[in-house]
C-alpha cells in the first residue's frame, strides 16, 4: 500500500480560507478587524523569516499585523513594559513574543507577563492549565495544527497507540495531552518519550501514530517504524547540503525516504506541520478578536 502525504499546504489553505471569510463577515457587520502583533526582539534569522511570514499571511487574510521590534541588548524591564502596554491597548487582539529570547531575559518571565486572553500562542500557565482541565483555551499553535491534519485527512485515533518523542513546553508536552483527550481526533494511549527514554525503539515499535518534535535530523529510522503507522514529523533541521545554491537544506526529524515506505499517512518537511503553524495562531488570533475563550 502506498503512503498518503499529509499535504500542509492543501489544508492551511483551506483553514486560511476560512478565517478570511470570517474575517471579511466581522468587517461587514461593522466590527472590528482583527489584530495580531509580533515582538521580536534581535536578529535570529530563522525568528526574523518566521516574524514576517506571519505578518504575510495576515495581509492575505485580513487580519491587521503590527510589529514590534527591539534590539538584542534591550532590558528586560523595557521589555516588560511594552508587554503591559500591549496588554493593556483594546485595539491588539493577541499577540506573541517571538522565541527564542536572549540569554539575559527570562522567557518563563515574558511568558507569564502577557495578558492570558491575549495570549494567542497558549503559552501561559493558565492557558496550558486550562489545556490540562479541558477548558476552552488557545491551544499552542503547532499542536493545534497538527489536530487539525489528522481531522482533515479523518486519520483514526481512537483507541490508538500514540508516540510524542520530545517534551517541549511548545510541542511534546501539549500534544501528548491533546492525544489523550477525550474527543474524535484523540483518545490515544499515550507514551511521551524523550531524550532519557532508554530503548525508545520499543515504544515506537508499537506505536500507531508518531509525532516526532525532539530537534534531531532524521532521528527516526525506518527500522523504528511499524508497517502502516502515521508519522507526524515536527522537525525543522537545517543541514549542509552541497546540493542546494544556499549550502544547506531543510530536514525532519523523521528519515523520509526510509521511513515514507512503510506508512499509512506521513508528513512532509517543509510543507507539513510548518504552514499549519501559522495558520493555527490565525485561528487563535480570530477567536480572541471575537472573545470566544475570554469574554
Amino acid at each position: 500500500m502506498p503512503y498518503t502525504l499529509i499535504n500542509g499546504k492543501e489544508v492551511s489553505e483551506k483553514v486560511l480560507e476560512q478565517i478570511k471569510q470570517e474575517v471579511n463577515e466581522l468587517k461587514q457587520a461593522g466590527k472590528k478587524t482583527p489584530h495580531l502583533a509580533a515582538v521580536l526582539v534581535g536578529d535570529n534569522p530563522a525568528s526574523m523569516a518566521y516574524v514576517n511570514s506571519k505578518i504575510k499571511t495576515c495581509e492575505r487574510v485580513g487580519v491587521t499585523s503590527s510589529l514590534i521590534k527591539f534590539e538584542t541588548d534591550v532590558t528586560e524591564q523595557t521589555l516588560l513594559n511594552k508587554l503591559e502596554e500591549l496588554n493593556n491597548n483594546a485595539e491588539i487582539d493577541g499577540y506573541i513574543v517571538q522565541l527564542p529570547l536572549p540569554k539575559h531575559i527570562s522567557e518563563q518571565k515574558i511568558i507569564e507577563a502577557i495578558k492570558p486572553g491575549k495570549d494567542v500562542d497558549g503559552f501561559h500557565p493558565v492557558n496550558v492549565g486550562k489545556l490540562v482541565l479541558n477548558l476552552p483555551t488557545y491551544i499552542s499553535a503547532t499542536p493545534f495544527g497538527i489536530i487539525q491534519l489528522l481531522e482533515y485527512y479523518k486519520i483514526p485515533t481512537q483507541g490508538k497507540h500514540c508516540v510524542v518523542i520530545g517534551r517541549s513546553n511548545i510541542v511534546g508536552s501539549p500534544m501528548s495531552i491533546l492525544m489523550a483527550k477525550n474527543t474524535q481526533y484523540a483518545n490515544c494511549t499515550v507514551t511521551l518519550c524523550h531524550s532519557k527514554t532508554e530503548n525508545i525503539k520499543q515504544y515506537t515499535l508499537a506505536a500507531d501514530i508518531i509525532i516526532a518534535a525532539i530537534g534531531k535530523p532524521n532521528f527516526v529510522t525506518a527500522d523504528m517504524v511499524k508497517q502502516g503507522a502515521t508519522v507526524i514529523d515536527v522537525g525543522i533541521n537545517r543541514i549542509a547540503s552541497p546540493d542546494t545554491k544556499s549550502g544547506y537544506k531543510l530536514v525532519g526529524d523523521v528519515a523520509f525516504d526510509e521511513v515514507s515506505p512503510k506508512c499509512a499517512y506521513i508528513t512532509p518537511v517543509p510543507g507539513g506541520v510548518g504552514l499549519m503553524t501559522i495558520a493555527s495562531l490565525l485561528k487563535n488570533t480570530l477567536l480572541a478578536a471575537k472573545k470566544e475563550i475570554y469574554k
